[in-house]
């Protein structure tokens, strides 16, 4: 009576099932979610406590403590001592104990109690009963699927209800497996407990242990269960096939057992054996795309892209799988999959992230900046709120999949830093006027707050804010906007003054220390405290270079010349302490860099030289900077033209035929060579270049052709 009590009550609250998936009109749907406030939730799970409190006898495990039983227990006393007698205390005594039991700790939707620490674990209640132990183990499946969709976020922990259910299973056939490891105590019960009636109970629960063991990744213990439940159906069926994925032939080949007539679960086994596949293959397809296994991940994704999920996961799975093609250099399949994750949901905005970085390596710049700009407009209006009544599993894969790649691939990036890829692409590109707009709407950004506008996790795309300074005055540069660049590179070295010491030593042997030995924790500290001032000492030092540059655009030879002495002697503040053939490859980056500045700033300030008819002192920058970069085409061109303004015919004219002689590979070797140099020096390399010297080469060829007669003669 008890049972057919349940079944109506929770049938009518529930209603019938429908058979579509959320995410395609084609596939099946499961339960309406019980984990919200609608009516039917609240009369779902009124139905859920109403029928635990009627069960009675027929429920002796029903969720709750000992002082919940208790309490039954001196209730059913009472109602024996007033006349009603034994069978009457026994009935109130069972029914206020469920009752008791079933609201203190059943997982309930909010709005009807909130979930108590610990429900689904008490299983130890009366004396497991056989004929009862089937429908006891189905509302501890329930209960645990209820605390899944209420609580709506990943499954942590061992679900300890499952283990106290297995363990009334030995109670009943009068085994003990405390002191078993959940693994242990799944093998014993499939293996001697054979009584027919707990065979679907027990399938389902194993279900749910999957599922627990597939969230926290232990795929091997997941295989393992389905393999001792496919041996206890048919020691035939636990078969894989060479070639096939060892755990989705496991869960394909574990048969769902029937629902029964007088049984109604919350949640199929069916959809759960789907949900199951689903997960394992996404979980799998990521676990080998972190490891490099492309073709397999894209096998494994494939796989799961053909499973049963929600649209939202269905997208983050194609997403998964253009970035996967991407890295197995098949860009075009790669937006293929990229696509139609945004077909399926247009909110996937990590999708349209990857569709751009893809177009960067094809070096579709306009399909680039489209897709950013669309990206940035997207990140800046609100996502409508999902349908509430939208209907969804209680248990679904999103909760099931948890492993650190997948938040590195469907990272959401922050307006600013769209913003500044956008400047950053279109400086690139040479689109000057276009960079300077999203240069100064990103520093706009940054008026608001630094942290609300720019993420500081080290995943950004974003590099230091000065850099974004220094690359800012760099457009303005290249735009013509002189006084602003000045103005904007005042900012950088106003802002790093007091961060750089007045002398920095930089030893040739200085390592990364190893972390096992004494004192490493400290000298690595020191070195990060090195670096970062080396890296304060470029930009300040960037800071004069451009400013110097624009000054000399502006025509003022005099301030131009003040800001390269000044860049100049910034540099002086570093020591360089070794044989200085050879930089160690924790500092290289940074002294290349400040090399670079110096070569550039001794050039600039020795073409200024000349424009002041300073000779002679420009030509003593222009041999300080070929002792920084022999071979350097521009600085040996200088080098040519201050000997020739000096009359210093003859040395030019040989130093003219060894430039010219040498080849371009030769000339742009000491350019090209390391690594690439950041952006904000691009703007001063080409200003550095030297200008037409067709005029200059008919001089010296003049000057040489009039000596060869001379010699002749």
């Amino acid at each position: 009576m008890g049972t057919l009590i349940y079944n109506f009550l929770l049938r009518g609250a529930l209603g019938q099932r429908t058979r579509v998936a959320p995410w395609a009109p084609a596939r099946r749907q499961g339960w309406h979610s019980l984990t919200g406030r609608s009516p039917p939730a609240r009369a779902a799970a009124f139905a859920l406590r109403r029928a635990l409190s009627l069960l009675g006898p027929a429920l002796p495990c029903c969720l709750g403590d000992g002082r919940s039983r208790q309490s039954a227990a001196r209730a059913g006393k009472a109602a024996a001592g007033d006349g009603g007698g034994q069978e009457a205390a026994a009935r109130t005594g069972a029914g206020a104990g469920a009752g008791a039991r079933a609201g203190a700790g059943a997982e309930l939707p909010a709005g009807l109690g909130r979930p108590q620490p610990g429900a689904g674990r008490a299983l130890d209640g009366l004396p497991a009963a056989l004929p009862a132990l089937p429908l006891e183990l189905t509302v501890l499946y329930n209960s645990l699927l209820f605390t899944v969709g209420a609580s709506d976020s990943a499954i942590n922990g061992e679900a300890e209800g499952i283990r106290q259910g297995l363990l009334r299973v030995l109670e009943v056939c009068g085994a003990c497996g405390q002191d078993l490891g959940t693994e242990e105590l799944w093998e014993k019960v499939l293996q001697e407990v054979t009584v027919e009636e707990l065979q679907a109970p027990l399938h389902r629960l194993g279900a749910l242990q999957a599922a627990w063991w597939l969230a926290a990744s232990q795929l091997g213990s997941v295989t393992g269960l389905f393999q001792l439940l496919s041996t206890a159906e048919d020691p035939g069926r636990a078969h894989c096939s060479e070639g096939q994925n060892k755990l989705l032939s496991m869960i394909k080949a574990w048969r769902v057992p029937p629902e029964g007539a007088s049984l109604p679960l919350v949640q199929s086994a069916k959809d759960l054996k789907e949900i199951l596949c689903t997960a394992a293959a996404f979980l799998q397809g990521l676990q080998e795309l972190e490891a490099g296994n492309f073709p397999t991940a894209l096998s494994l994704l494939q796989e799961a892209a053909g499973g049963f999920c929600s649209k939202n996961v269905l997208a983050q799975i194609y997403t998964c799988l253009g970035c996967c093609a991407q890295r197995m250099g098949k860009p075009q399949t790669a937006l293929q999959h990229l696509k139609w994750a945004l077909q399926v949901d247009f909110q996937c905005l990590p999708a349209l992230s990857h569709v751009a970085a893809v177009y960067h390596e094809l070096g579709e710049t306009d399909a680039e900046l489209q897709a950013l700009t669309l990206l940035y407009e997207a990140l800046g209006k609100t996502p409508p709120a999902a349908a509430s009544s939208s209907p969804h599993f209680l248990m679904r894969t999103e909760l099931l999949v948890r492993t650190p790649v997948l938040p590195s691939l469907l990272r959401h990036r922050h307006p600013s830093e769209v913003k500044y890829l956008l400047a950053q692409r279109c400086l690139q590109d040479g689109r000057v006027d276009d960079a300077v707009e999203h240069y100064l709407d990103f520093l706009s950004l940054l008026q608001e707050g630094l942290q609300q506008q720019v993420p500081l996790d080290g995943s950004s795309a974003l590099p230091r804010i000065p850099e974004v300074f220094l690359e800012a005055a760099s457009a303005l540069e290249q735009a013509g906007r002189h006084q602003d660049a000045i103005t904007v590179c005042e900012e950088v070295i106003s802002r790093t003054t007091d961060l750089i010491p007045r002398v920095l030593r930089v030893e040739e042997r200085l390592e990364q220390p190893d972390s096992s030995l004494p004192g490493a924790e400290l000298a690595g500290a020191l070195l990060s405290q090195k670096k970062e001032s080396l890296c304060c000492l470029a930009w300040r030092a960037a800071g004069y270079l451009h400013q110097g540059w624009a000054w000399a655009r502006l025509g003022e030879s005099k301030e131009a010349v003040t800001q390269f002495s000044r860049c100049l002697s910034d540099l002086l503040r570093v020591q360089l302490h070794g044989s200085g053939i050879k930089w160690t490859e924790n500092l290289q980056p940074e002294v290349e860099v400040l090399q670079k500045i110096r070569l550039l700033s001794l050039i600039g300030r020795g073409t200024q030289f000349l424009e002041l008819g300073r000779n002679k002192e420009a030509l003593l920058d222009f041999q300080h900077s070929l002792q920084i970069s022999p071979g350097d085409p521009a600085a040996a061109s200088y080098l040519v033209q201050a000997l020739w303004k000096l009359n210093r015919k003859q040395e030019a004219a040989a130093q003219w035929q060894r430039l010219s002689q040498s080849s371009p590979g030769e000339d742009g070797q000491q350019q090209g060579q390391g690594r690439p140099l950041p952006l904000y020096l691009a703007a001063c390399l080409e200003q550095a270049a030297f200008p037409d010297s067709e005029p200059l080469a008919r001089s010296i060829q003049d000057y040489l052709g009039t000596a060869a007669q001379d010699t002749s003669s």
